[in-house]
């Protein structure tokens, strides 16, 4: 009795703790950025064009995904050949993907999960298109979408157990998909708002380091 009374003390601290980041990273969130949205409901940004990096990893250094979160070993893939996507009337478009995965400490010490994975289209149309072709799988197999805007939406992830949360965000010639996932043992109800705001702060800054800031946005294809 004293050891499960133990266990939900714990659970209930890790929750607040976990609430209070992101309350935190809901307020200054929106401070002294552009476009930045509330935790957990990233704002449209204007499209951009955008580079691939052969090290993706690389991206998550110097910040950290929300306020009392740490960024642990992390592993990179980066594929520096063209691939091909299956495009409308047998066109074949050519993207270039990147991604890394990573360990996150949380304000308490427990374990959390990070993976991005960014794919870098020739044009703004091929993109748009594959993420219109991941979105109606999504919703075929039932798992959502959480829209959040135009151009994003959510969906819920899973890891061996662990709870999740996924986003999907286009924009531009880039396509993004960024996913969080609590500790064993955890609630998805207890670490969503974590979830969510790792997830926004981390695909709102790889989007902005891809992002090459002295190319004119590119025009719709």
């Amino acid at each position: 009795m004293r050891r499960s009374r133990d266990a939900e003390l714990h659970r209930a601290r890790a929750a607040a703790l976990i609430a209070s980041a992101a309350v935190a990273v809901s307020g200054c969130s929106g401070g002294g950025q552009a476009g930045a949205g509330s935790a957990g409901k990233p704002a449209a940004r204007a499209p951009g064009a955008h580079s691939w990096t052969s090290s993706p990893c690389a991206l998550l250094d110097g910040a950290s995904p929300a306020q009392g979160f740490a960024v642990g070993p992390a592993t990179g893939s980066a594929d520096p050949d063209s691939r091909e996507d299956i495009g409308e009337d047998g066109a074949r478009p050519r993207y270039r993907q990147t991604g890394c995965l990573a360990d996150l400490t949380g304000p308490d010490g427990a374990l959390w999960k990070l993976s991005t994975t960014a794919a870098v289209y020739e044009d703004v149309g091929s993109a748009r298109r594959a993420y219109r072709a991941e979105e109606e799988v999504d919703r075929a197999h039932g798992r959502g979408p959480e829209r959040v805007h135009e151009a994003a939406y959510w969906k819920p992830a899973d890891d061996q157990g662990r709870p999740g949360r996924t986003l999907l965000l286009w924009n531009g010639d880039l396509l993004l998909s960024v996913s969080a996932y609590g500790p064993h043992g955890s609630r998805e109800h207890e670490v969503r708002d974590g979830l969510g705001s790792i997830v926004e702060n981390t695909s709102r800054r790889i989007e902005d380091e891809l992002r090459d800031h002295d190319a004119a946005s590119p025009a719709p294809s």
